[in-house]
């Protein structure tokens, strides 16, 4: 389960909605913050706690109740009264004890920092509107960022319990349901009935599948139906999906379900590796012995690949545990278990496979100064006013002239810089970013976004991104304008590299100024020369254990020389059809020996470019 697509709550200061309404509105609006500090104090426990989450709504389980835990209010007592009818004859200690209850809930959840003080607002809220000390209802309508159904109904559950406690809902009778089935404007009305208190939408961007007519049609009965149940009948709705910009594209046509209905938001974050650690462990001790070695090597294994993944948190735990399940033969759990992985490489092992690399003189010189810039401002810390150094980058360059391979070194040193959290590249092209119907673009383009947080987002031919000409579709430049709002909002925490050819990124660079702006580093990948193309080919044939003879090395330049200046040349991706090619044609040629010096020489008649112009 991957955590990096998670959003933190960066937006949601003293100036929000939020804040302005509880500081104008109600001077004695949360006495108990101020009267005991104390509980608002209390540090987050940092093992994940086991909640039972319900199953996932489906296309075809729409209606799915929400499981409300084991603090059901509506559940009877050994006495016969409800837990409602005791909230009536419980001692003010006894309130208190509860009250402590659910924000230790709180502070255990995946909320962030602030979100958790916004919740605690509200049940203090519902909690004086019962005392009567208060008495305008409020409908906490809201929004909920997660990326995962286990973080959400944590946070549902929450609510749930301790509104019912203190009688701001009726009941604890609550309805899901994920947008991507909702298909007019019946399946939004016929969720607000008597019976229910909470209703959840789920995947807000799947609305955006819809029509826009029908969409619109949708939104404006869903207005309407939340202001009439949410003040009459005390129905709370919440909307969830995995970002901010994700429920805010569903709004662009209805600014009242925006900026005055769901106007409470609360963000969740992803646990750290230490809590992943803790979580696996657990899970793994009920039922199987550990050693001391497996522990440890746990450990390195979370460290090393949790914040490369692009799963969900959940997921990745889940994903974990089934491949140390799988490679266990026994009931005692040992290192032998642990996943293979790929270790993080030192930026001196970076710098020394780039330096590795044939030619790119000029791009490993500009990348050796990047890192003394970024170094020497981390040294001189506030004593020089440097501007904050701008990452995002061009590659300019013909296919096969090391433009990925680059930007993966480009992740690892920055990571090792630590100015970007995980070591990750996601790469993209432009249909991983368009969508094929009208509303799908900014989302889709967001998704990726999202899962590249903390990391290097890689788009290779990125001017196919451009609006070509007489082409009637704003796909384009929706997703143009969703990438420069996620440089500009994630500059901390997002490098965006922009790649592909010289000319056509030279034109689509020009008719976007918004991108070109915000770009930091233009790194040119100059096409090799033969000697270079020939120096790639020796050092493949040699990793293999091959030999090559001067003749073979004489046939393959005539070969190079022939094609390099056709258009669509690969550079090294031709040298590396060459070289399979000929291991192929060597494989044939030396079926009869079994002499250890003839299959382990590369020779002028096994060179070949049979074919070869197909896989430029």
């Amino acid at each position: 389960m991957d955590s990096s697509d998670f959003i933190k709550d960066n937006n949601n200061k003293d100036n929000s909605p939020k804040g302005n309404f509880f500081s104008d509105m109600y001077d004695d609006f949360f006495y108990l913050i101020s009267s005991n500090p104390e509980i608002f104090d209390k540090k987050s426990n940092t093992e994940i706690p086991k909640i039972e989450v319900p199953k996932s709504a489906s296309k075809n389980n729409i209606n799915e109740k929400i499981q409300t835990g084991t603090d059901n209010k509506n559940e009877t007592a050994s006495n016969g009264q409800t837990e409602k009818e005791k909230t009536q004859i419980l001692t003010e200690e006894e309130r208190k004890e509860k009250i402590n209850d659910f924000y230790n809930r709180i502070d255990n959840s995946h909320l962030s920092e602030e979100s958790k003080i916004v919740l605690k607002k509200m049940i203090e809220y519902a909690h004086k509107f019962d005392e009567k000390i208060v008495n305008k209802y409020i409908p906490f309508n809201m929004r909920i960022y997660a990326d995962n159904d286990e973080f959400l109904f944590e946070i549902v559950n929450i609510i749930i319990d301790s509104f019912t406690f203190f009688n701001y809902m009726k009941n604890d009778e609550a309805v899901q349901r994920s947008f991507f089935v909702v298909e007019d404007s019946n399946n939004i009305t016929e969720l607000y009935s008597v019976k229910n208190s909470l209703v959840v939408f789920k995947d807000a961007h799947g609305l955006l599948n819809q029509d826009k007519s029908i969409r619109d049609k949708i939104l404006n009965v869903w207005e309407s139906t939340i202001l009439d149940y949410s003040n009459l009948d005390g129905i709370t709705t919440i909307i969830s999906d995995t970002s901010k910009e994700k429920v805010d594209s569903i709004f662009t046509t209805n600014t009242t379900l925006k900026d005055k209905i769901f106007d409470y938001e609360l963000f969740t974050v992803p646990p750290d590796a230490q809590e992943i650690y803790q979580s696996i462990l657990n899970t793994l001790k009920k039922d199987y012995i550990l050693t001391g070695e497996f522990e440890i090597k746990l450990l390195d294994y979370i460290n090393e690949t949790y914040n490369k993944t692009t799963l969900s948190s959940p997921e990745y735990i889940s994903s974990t545990i089934e491949k140390i399940l799988f490679n266990k033969n026994d009931d005692i759990i040992n290192d032998s278990t642990i996943p293979e992985f790929e270790k993080n490489k030192s930026i001196d092992e970076i710098f020394k496979e780039l330096n590795e690399l044939v030619g790119l003189d000029n791009v490993k010189q500009m990348l050796t100064d990047l890192v003394d810039l970024i170094e020497f401002k981390k040294k001189s810390g506030s004593y020089l006013k440097i501007k904050d150094t701008n990452l995002h980058m061009v590659f300019l360059g013909n296919p096969g002239t090391g433009k990925t391979t680059v930007a993966r070194m480009v992740a690892g040193i920055l990571y090792n810089l630590d100015y970007i959290e995980q070591n990750k590249l996601i790469e993209v092209s432009a249909k991983d970013l368009i969508g094929q119907y009208v509303g799908q673009t900014a989302p889709k383009t967001m998704e990726v976004i999202e899962k590249a947080l903390g990391g290097v987002l890689f788009i290779d031919e990125a001017y196919s991104l451009a609006t070509k000409p007489g082409q009637a579709t704003t796909f384009n430049e929706e997703c143009i304008a969703t990438l420069i709002q996620a440089m500009e909002n994630y500059r901390d925490n997002l490098v965006v590299i922009f790649a592909g050819y010289t000319k056509e990124m030279d034109a689509f660079l020009k008719s976007n100024s918004g991108i070109i702006s915000r770009i930091g580093y233009t790194l040119e990948f100059k096409d090799y020369t033969v000697d270079e193309l020939i120096q790639i080919l020796q050092s493949m044939f040699k990793k293999s254990g091959f030999i090559v003879d001067e003749k073979a090395l004489e046939k393959s330049r005539e070969i190079i020389e022939k094609y390099r200046h056709t258009e669509g040349f690969g550079n090294a991706r031709f040298v590396r059809n060459l070289y399979e090619k000929s291991v192929i044609k060597h494989a044939t040629n030396t079926k009869k020996e079994t002499s250890k010096t003839a299959l382990k020489t590369i020779t002028a008649e096994d060179i070949t470019d049979e074919n070869i112009s197909k896989l430029n």
